[in-house]
């Protein structure tokens, strides 16, 4: 199931990098490139270090780095080395360093991993979107493809504009399989990553709320999403949930085959039972398989996989094997068994995801207290505080024997909440938070913490056993 590259032939030559990303050759090299990198900490001999500007930094900053390291070359911005070349340009010239110049480097990234990417005739290219459960179908789908064959599946967190050309680069010739994960915050993103995958198969798992507040609704985040089906020619099929309300939206005028998923669609399925936090017996072409994920949102998120396995043809028992073999990742449905449970779920939130594992908490039957930290969900622009006020009613119906709020947008469900029993408290300060549930916890507690990724819930591990503890689910 790794995307980890096998094959000992070179990435690329220099003169490759010129062609496909379109720039000029400021210092010329002849040593091939074996790696590409973003982040000169992780550039090993050999790599294409690739200068990217951020949020907190810009990878020019650190093109020396990347020299003694040991890179092959240099990818940089246009008008970035005469003020950079002082302090690199003797080191490339003794080492042999190549430095290539584009407009924007991201674009030039991007051109090379299209490039890569373009080499394989004979891949099978699924890719996978969404508002929720992106990760975890992928996660599942790559579970059951790399049974039937050699298979890339893009690893952590490389889903993004940035992050899947480095997971394309770890594709290979011997790969029968690739399963691409590809994330999207901003207008015009997925159009490149489709652009990058060109996927035979591709999957949206459900249009939520995610990113609401940057794209301002829905329709524009299915819009956007429907660009995954922009490089169709006829031979390729789509996947859509059988209860998506923008299916008619996605489909339209997209040249392809559609499939839905679904409990009342996904071939062979026949039923399912809740196990509760052991997971979901799922009942299917005959056998029962127990899938150690819970909830009604993996159950669909393994639906949707098995979908699309059955379409590439995948025997039963390789079905049968990834599904039993799937674990939670970081922070997404994570249990943790010690002096109290503790379901860690604090990857990502929106209102969808939220409302999801509310349900689920309510119905699950639990001998001891049930408690639950939400923290506050992102990205949600002018709809955050009628959001947050939703999960407060939500969170007062549910039962909860005690709900910790954090973040300051919270407030606004705390506002919501009308609590007389002192079962209910809000913060935006994570010591406060912390010294709150040591004071309230006892053994046999069930904990659900969730919030958005930026809030770093798991700073709360000190408190609660670790996610990566022993005894993970």
């Amino acid at each position: 199931m790794t995307a980890v590259r096998t094959e000992t032939r070179p990435l690329f030559i220099p003169d490759q990098i010129a062609a496909a990303a379109g720039a000029v050759a400021l210092r010329r090299g002849s040593r091939p490139v074996a790696s590409v990198c973003i982040d000169s900490r992780a550039v090993r001999e050999g790599s294409l270090f690739v200068a990217l500007p951020g949020e907190r930094t810009d990878g020019h900053n650190f093109l020396r780095a990347a020299v003694e390291a040991g890179a092959t070359a240099l990818l940089v911005a246009a008008g970035q080395w005469e003020g950079r070349k002082a302090a690199v340009e003797d080191l490339a010239a003794e080492r042999g360093t190549a430095v290539f110049s584009v407009p924007d480097t991201l674009a030039g990234l991007q051109a090379l991993a299209r490039f890569h990417m373009g080499r394989f005739q004979r891949l099978k290219r699924i890719g996978i979107t969404g508002s929720n459960g992106k990760t975890t179908t992928k996660e599942i789908l790559g579970a059951i493809v790399s049974r039937m064959g050699r298979a890339a599946v893009n690893e952590g967190n490389l889903n993004s504009d940035s992050g899947l050309p480095l997971a394309a680069f770890r594709v290979d010739g011997s790969h029968e399989f690739a399963v691409f994960e590809m994330g999207m915050n901003r207008q015009g993103e997925m159009d490149g990553l489709a652009d990058i995958v060109r996927p035979d198969l591709a999957l949206i798992t459900n249009i939520g709320t995610a990113h609401v507040g940057i794209l301002g609704s829905r329709e524009a985040i299915a819009r956007e999403k429907k660009a995954i089906f922009k490089h169709f020619d006829g031979r390729q099929t789509g996947f859509l949930g059988e209860e998506e309300a923008f299916s008619g939206m996605l489909s339209e005028g997209v040249n392809g085959r559609f499939v839905r998923f679904g409990p009342r669609t996904t071939r062979g399925f026949g039923g399912s039972e809740s196990l509760g936090l052991d997971g979901t017996a799922v009942n299917w072409e005959g056998l029962r398989i127990r899938f150690p994920l819970f909830g009604r949102h993996n159950l669909w998120n393994a639906l949707a996989a098995i979908q699309v396995a059955v379409e590439l043809g995948a025997p039963t028992d390789c079905v049968r094997a990834g599904l039993e073999s799937v674990r939670p990742l970081f922070g997404r449905s994570q249990i943790v068994r010690g002096r109290f449970t503790v379901i860690w779920d604090c990857y990502n939130a929106n209102p969808d995801s939220m409302a999801e594992a509310l349900g689920f908490l309510n119905e699950l039957s639990w001998p001891g207290r049930k408690v639950a930290v939400l923290g506050s969900m992102r990205e949600l622009g002018s709809r955050s505080e009628a959001a947050h006020e939703a999960v407060g009613g939500l969170a007062e119906s549910s039962g909860l024997d005690r709900v910790f709020l954090f973040g300051e947008e919270m407030e606004a469900a705390r506002r919501r909440m009308e609590d007389r029993s002192g079962r209910i408290s809000w913060t935006a300060d994570m010591e406060e938070l912390r010294r709150g549930l040591e004071a309230f916890l006892r053994d046999g507690d069930l904990v659900f913490v969730k919030g958005s990724r930026g809030l770093a819930l798991e700073n709360l591990a000190p408190t609660l056993p670790p996610a990566a503890a022993e005894g993970t689910a």
